[in-house]
């Protein structure tokens, strides 16, 4: 089991950590150490109340709540989005919504899960050419359409 060391800030004070919720659950929920009403249309970094340091060669993974998504149209629009090993600041969730509504996001609740995950690192190797496939150069829908389904 991968270990993470986390720090609480102050305005953390008395909120869970993030955790599963259950036993089969990929993603860790993790909460608003904030309020706010969050407007159609509108962005926001919501605060955690937390810093973390994550061991070299790990990320964390921020996604979205499904049924936020489904039911207010509540996300995050960098999905997912990444929090390096070298980060130590506060880990914020940053949220839009989509929704026609104002949407309250009230200190306490979940409002995104993460998802820690190994880093691949990777070099170039530069060439004059690359090796031919059947797909060759087809690129967005060049594999056919749902209407083929």
């Amino acid at each position: 089991m991968l270990r993470i060391s986390i720090a609480r800030l102050p305005h953390g004070d008395g909120l869970p950590l993030p955790s599963y919720a259950t036993h089969g659950a990929a993603g860790m929920d993790v909460v608003a150490a904030e309020d706010l009403d969050l407007m159609p249309g509108q962005r926001h970094a919501v605060a955690t109340g937390f810093k973390v340091a994550i061991p070299d060669g790990y990320e964390i993974q921020v996604r979205p709540r499904s049924g936020l998504a489904l039911k207010h149209g509540i996300t995050v629009p960098n999905t997912p989005g990444t929090i390096d090993s070298d980060y130590r600041g506060e880990l914020k969730v940053i949220m839009i919504n989509h929704g026609s509504e104002p949407f309250p996001i009230r200190r306490g609740e979940r409002i995104a899960q993460l998802v820690p995950a190994a880093v691949t690192h990777a070099e170039w190797d530069e060439v004059d050419e690359l090796c031919e496939t059947a797909r060759g150069a087809g690129g967005f829908g060049s594999t056919g359409g749902h209407g083929s389904l």
